[in-house]
């Protein structure tokens, strides 16, 4: 079987209040105005896509929200999403592949991002036998060419997948390619999966 796994709030929890609160700090614009102002759009899918240069895209969202920060304070901002790995699932991931499975990532990412994490949680590539990053491949998920594209790389048939992401969109999105798509809602969804697999 192939395993597909989300990166946040699946394997590493995230925050982006967290993000935000770095930035008040630094902006001195309320926190409550941010929360209001920040959203994931066209800009943040084409940073995920690698259409978008980081630079241009701190630029972007600081014009949206009315943000007056350097590119520094922006990234030092962003990054602090990551909160904590999960290390419940990285050793669900090293198990399926001591059974013979294959174990891969399939992350909606950014450069900035992979600026940090995979140094931050070097335990996450040591669990995966590949990570498949939206900016390299030029697409995101809920694109039904993404999961495509990871099953053929790994030769695997739709039916002999199973996908993990916190995301409901994407979950649809893999779902309609054929893969079974578990929906995380909680730090016990991957381990009650495979606990119930197991009875």
């Amino acid at each position: 079987m192939l395993y597909i796994f989300d990166l946040g709030n699946v394997i590493v929890d995230i925050d982006f209040n967290r993000v935000l609160g770095v930035w008040s700090d630094y902006s001195r614009v309320p926190l409550a105005n941010l929360q209001k102002s920040f959203t994931m759009g066209e800009a943040f899918h084409q940073h995920e896509r690698g259409e978008l240069s980081d630079e241009a895209f701190a630029r972007k969202l600081c014009e949206e929200m009315a943000l007056p920060l350097s590119f520094e304070q922006f990234s030092a901002g962003w990054q602090a999403v990551f909160v904590a790995l999960r290390p419940d699932v990285i050793d669900i991931m090293h198990k399926l592949r001591e059974q013979g499975h294959s174990v891969v990532v399939l992350s909606n990412t950014n450069r900035l991002h992979t600026t940090y994490w995979p140094e931050q949680y070097p335990e996450i590539r040591a669990a995966a036998d590949n990570i498949y990053l939206s900016q390299e491949m030029g697409l995101r998920k809920p694109e039904p060419a993404i999961y495509q594209q990871v099953l053929e790389q790994e030769g695997f048939r739709p039916s002999e997948a199973v996908f993990f992401d916190d995301n409901a969109d994407n979950i649809k999105g893999a779902q309609q390619a054929g893969i079974t798509s578990i929906l995380v809602t909680g730090k016990e969804t991957v381990p009650d999966y495979f606990a119930k697999l197991s009875c």
